[in-house]
């Protein structure tokens, strides 16, 4: 269970930060810094990655448990 916790602590942190970088990439290009924003892209997408990959082992583990 605690392997369970750790990764949906890990899939929340890598979630809100996903979410900050997607209004930073908004804010961005309304400010018309359209290069600047297709960073925060990337890495909002490397942080939906990442959570992700937790989902899938919370999943993983919730199979082995039942």
């Amino acid at each position: 269970m605690e392997t369970i916790i750790k990764n949906h602590k890990k899939a929340a942190t890598h979630l809100e930060a996903a979410a900050k970088l997607h209004l930073e990439a908004a804010k961005q290009h309304e400010e018309g810094k359209h290069e600047k924003a297709h960073y925060s892209l990337i890495k909002a997408q490397g942080h939906t990655t990442h959570a992700c990959d937790s989902q899938k082992e919370i999943l993983k583990q919730h199979a082995i448990t039942k």
